[in-house]
């Protein structure tokens, strides 16, 4: 049986992105949002909120139990320290705790992530076996002779 841990996270989260996204709906005000202070523009990509939803669920079973404010660290950048007159080095900003949130908000009301109350964030035995049934499917698609040990 392979787990998550298996399979490059690249291909799981474009898999698992898949089946997330007609369990989880986009708000509206998501088309006009900026994924964190150090982005100019919202996400262009057609189905971003569905593969930060992948994204967030396996940094959620891998890091687990986790808070948003560290997740929104993780999906920080770095910004632009300059102003007017002088050149200052880039400073560190954090992703989008909004975003962040109502996303593992979604993911608590389809039952694979539930809250840790004082400690954040842990994966339900239902987001495990969704990572993992995933992982499964995808090691099987997957052309790498290497990784077939698992299989």
């Amino acid at each position: 049986m392979a787990t998550m841990y298996d399979v490059p996270a690249d291909d799981l989260i474009e898999a698992v992105a898949e089946e997330l996204e007609d369990t989880l709906e986009e708000p509206e005000w998501n088309q006009f949002a900026k994924a964190g202070v150090d982005r100019e523009l919202p996400p262009e990509q057609e189905n971003f909120w569905a593969i930060r939803a992948a994204s967030l669920l396996r940094k959620v079973a891998d890091r687990g139990p986790i808070g948003v404010e560290r997740l929104s660290t993780e999906y920080g950048g770095s910004k632009p320290g300059s102003n007017r007159y002088r050149v200052a080095p880039d400073k560190r900003a954090d992703g989008s705790r909004n975003v962040i949130r109502t996303i593992l908000q979604q993911l608590e009301d389809e039952d694979l992530v539930e809250t840790a109350e004082g400690q954040g964030r842990r994966i339900t035995p239902e987001g495990r076996s969704l990572l993992d049934d995933t992982a499964g499917s995808v090691l099987e698609d997957l052309d790498r002779p290497e990784l077939e040990r698992y299989a």
